[in-house]
């Protein structure tokens, strides 16, 4: 995608996006834990952003965190854009859709899981569309 992809007006991001994905993908919303169609998935595929189609996460990176959203431990390489949330009052890692500046989730360092990176894309399973490989 291109940057044009980023200067769509909320009122074509409306016309595009269900509005739970609208409330997620362009106003930083969460869904609630448990309750994404990707929380428990694991088949063989391609994560793609919801909003724009860009593939943002390989199935090969997915794990079980037990947190009730989706979990990966990295993301396709220049498919996601970190920024500093200081929301709620605690500094987080935003993770967005480079292509579209959509929200995903939350990046979380050094939680123990046994992963390469030692680190846990929290994402929105509404952030998100599936597509098997081929």
């Amino acid at each position: 995608m291109t940057d044009l992809t980023k200067a769509k007006s909320e009122e074509e991001w409306r016309a595009v996006l269900s509005p739970e994905q609208f409330r997620i993908l362009r106003q930083k919303g969460t869904e609630r834990a448990g309750t994404g169609e990707y929380d428990k998935h694991y088949e063989s595929g391609v994560y793609e952003c919801a909003g724009c189609g860009t593939p943002i996460y390989k199935s090969d990176t997915k794990f079980k965190s037990g947190c009730g959203w989706p979990a990966f431990f990295d993301a396709i390489p220049g498919a996601v854009v970190r920024h500093e949330d200081h929301s709620f009052g605690m500094l987080r890692t935003e993770i967005t859709c480079a292509a579209c500046g959509g929200h995903l989730g939350h990046v979380f360092k050094g939680e123990g899981f046994p992963t390469p990176t030692d680190e846990r894309h929290c994402v929105n399973s509404i952030s998100l569309k599936f597509n098997t490989e081929n």
